[in-house]
C-alpha cells in the first residue's frame, strides 16, 4: 500500500474510532449528567441505570482502541499528548473511574447516605469527563503551545475561551443525546418528561453549536481543508442535518428516529473536526514547523501494514458484537422489570 496510503489510512481509522467512541458513549455519559435532576424517584433513578447498564462498559471498548491506535500507529503523538496534557488526561481518567463506580455501586446498599454519595460520582464523573474532552480537542483544534523547547501550557491556559465552549458543547450535546436516549428507553412518564427535556436542550445545544462553528473560524485552522477541497463541506452538511432532523423527530415524538439522528450529528461533528486537522494530529499554534503530523510521528510503514490486518479482522467483529448486543437489550425498560 506505501507509507503514505498506510499513515493516511490510520489517520482515518484513528478519527473514525473517536468518532464512534463519542457518539456512543455520548448517550451514557448524557444519562449520568441528567441523572439526579431528572428522576423524581428511587423507582425512576433505577430505570435510568438500566437503560445504560447493558452498554457503558462496552462502550468504553472504543476509548480503549482510540487510545491504543495512537499509542501503536502515532506513538509520538501519544508520548507528548500524555507529556503535555498529562493533567487533564489524569482528571479525565478518574472521571471515569466515578462513573463507572457511581454505576455499579449505587445499587448495592439501600441506604440514603450510600445511594446520595455514588448518585453524585456517576454525575460528577460523567460531567467530568464530557467537559474535559471538549476542552482538550477544542485545544487541539486551534493548536497547542509547542516549540522546540517543549510545551509552554499548563491546565490552565487549557481553559481559555475556545477550550471553554468546546467542553460547553460536549456537555451539551451528550446531555441532549441522554435524554434522547432516555426516552427510547425508559417507562412512559420518564421518557416524555425526557423527550420535553430533549427539545429544550436541543435549542440551547444548537445555538452553542452556532456560536462554535463561527469562533472556529477566527481560532482554528480548520475550514483551511475545507476551502482547498470544497467537496468535503458534505461532512458538516451532514452534521448539521442530523442535529435539524433530530428536533423535527423530537416534534413529532419519534425518540428512535432523533437518537439516530443526533448520534449521526455527533459522529459527524467529530469527524468534521478530524478532516479539518488533517495532515496534523496536534497542531502548534507557535510555529507550524513544530506540529505533530501524520507522517511525523507515525509508526513504520512495516507496524502500520501489520497492524492495518489487525483492524481490518477485529474492528468488524467488536462492531457485530455491539450491534447483537443492543438488539439483545433493544427493549423499553419498565417499572415491573428488575433493574440493573
Amino acid at each position: 500500500m506505501g507509507y503514505t496510503n498506510l499513515a493516511i489510512s490510520w489517520f482515518v481509522i484513528w478519527g473514525f474510532l473517536w468518532a464512534v467512541y463519542f457518539m456512543l458513549d455520548g448517550f451514557d455519559l448524557g444519562v449520568g449528567i441528567l441523572y439526579p435532576f431528572i428522576a423524581k424517584s428511587d423507582s425512576e433513578q433505577k430505570q435510568l441505570l438500566s437503560t445504560v447498564g447493558p452498554f457503558w462498559d462496552g462502550n468504553e471498548v472504543w476509548l480503549i482502541a482510540a487510545g491504543g491506535v495512537t499509542f501503536a500507529a502515532f506513538p509520538t503523538t501519544y508520548a507528548l499528548m500524555f507529556s503535555y496534557l498529562y493533567l487533564p488526561l489524569m482528571l479525565i481518567l478518574l472521571g471515569l473511574i466515578f462513573r463507572g463506580t457511581g454505576i455499579e455501586f449505587i445499587n448495592k446498599d439501600e441506604g440514603a447516605a450510600w445511594r446520595n454519595a455514588w448518585k453524585w460520582a456517576f454525575f460528577g464523573g460523567s460531567l467530568l469527563v464530557s467537559l474535559l474532552f471538549g476542552v482538550a480537542f477544542a485545544n487541539i483544534f486551534q493548536g497547542l503551545p509547542m516549540d522546540a523547547a517543549g510545551y509552554h501550557g499548563g491546565l490552565l491556559s487549557l481553559l481559555n475561551p475556545y477550550g471553554l465552549l468546546g467542553g460547553g458543547l460536549f456537555v451539551l450535546l451528550f446531555a441532549l443525546t441522554g435524554a434522547i436516549w432516555i426516552a427510547t428507553k425508559a417507562a412512559t412518564t420518564l421518557a416524555e418528561r425526557a423527550r420535553l427535556l430533549a427539545k429544550k436542550l436541543w435549542s440551547i445545544t444548537t445555538v452553542l453549536v452556532v456560536v462554535f462553528l463561527i469562533y472556529s473560524y477566527f481560532a482554528t485552522n480548520l475550514y483551511e481543508n475545507y476551502l482547498k477541497n470544497p467537496l468535503w463541506a458534505i461532512v458538516p452538511l451532514l452534521a448539521v442535518t442530523g442535529l435539524l432532523l433530530t428536533y423535527r423527530y423530537l416534534q413529532r415524538n419519534s425518540a428512535k428516529k432523533a437518537f439516530l439522528a443526533i448520534s449521526s450529528a455527533i459522529f459527524l461533528t467529530i469527524f468534521t473536526g478530524i478532516r479539518g486537522l488533517y495532515p496534523n494530529m496536534i497542531p502548534s499554534n507557535i510555529d507550524p514547523e513544530y506540529s505533530l503530523t501524520i507522517f511525523n510521528s507515525s509508526s513504520s510503514e512495516y507496524t502500520l501494514g501489520i497492524m492495518f490486518v489487525v483492524v481490518l479482522i477485529f474492528v468488524p467483529i467488536v462492531i457485530a458484537y455491539q450491534l447483537f448486543v443492543y438488539k439483545l437489550f433493544s427493549h423499553r425498560v419498565t417499572d415491573e422489570q428488575e433493574h440493573y
